[in-house]
């Protein structure tokens, strides 16, 4: 995709916003083998049963999530609170992604609004935020829905809400995504979306997004030229 084709992609209308990788590194700090080591020890002492892979398992919303569908409510609420705690620990050291702050600050010059669709918890996302001086640029934050797990992305649910409460149609927003969850999720609810391929290995699969970026200075720089495009 061209630089102006990028222009009029995510200058048209809402930004939704990943969380960990388009704005901050969320377990650069705490790492992620670390935190979901600690969510499998937690289910040990509850003494679930866990498959062999889970318990090697580095990432935590992986956890989280096969503890949604294997657990029960009350075991499943209990590692959600981990969680939780644990990405609030995790934020504090978080590391902001290059030119993901100004990427914020480029859609609100822009004027456009900017929500965050997030795995993570809507706790730890406002706190980072705020520890940023970034919580008056976000116009909605939609983290993991508590104890229910099944409804992270790719389930486009979180989407399809920040699209209505940002008063919008699907068509018009645009998602900005590190995974092939937040690529699945944007088209099942309809809303285009931008794959930041973070990783070399990444640009290739995400050849199904709208567009695919290697540096959130992209985005930051097609929104800031989009704020000064004339108007027909």
């Amino acid at each position: 995709m061209s630089a102006d084709q990028l222009v009029s992609l995510v200058g048209s209308g809402p930004l939704l916003l990943d969380f960990d990788g388009p704005v901050c590194g969320v377990f650069a700090g705490l790492p992620a083998p670390q935190v979901a080591a600690e969510l499998v020890e937690l289910l040990r002492a509850q003494r679930v049963a866990l498959p062999n892979d889970l318990a090697t398992e580095a990432d935590p919303l992986a956890v989280m999530r096969w503890v949604g569908y294997h657990c029960s409510h009350d075991e499943t609420t209990a590692v959600e609170d981990a969680l939780t705690a644990l990405e609030l620990r995790a934020v504090a050291t978080a590391t902001p992604t290059p030119f993901g702050h100004e990427t914020i600050l480029a859609v609100r010059a822009a004027g456009l609004p900017v929500a965050i669709v997030s795995n993570n918890s809507s706790e730890a996302v406002s706190a980072y935020l705020a520890a940023h001086g970034l919580s008056n640029y976000i116009d909605h934050i939609f983290g993991r829905p508590y104890s229910r797990p099944e409804l992270m992305k790719p389930n486009p649910m979180m989407i399809l809400a920040a699209v209505r409460a940002l008063h919008s149609q699907a068509a018009r927003c645009v998602l900005v995504g590190d995974s092939l969850t937040d690529i699945e999720a944007a088209r099942v609810a309809g809303v285009r979306v931008v794959g930041y391929a973070n990783q070399p290995s990444k640009v290739v699969r995400f050849g199904i997004a709208d567009a695919v970026v290697t540096s959130m200075a992209d985005v930051a720089r097609a929104l800031s030229r989009a704020k000064n495009r004339p108007s027909n």
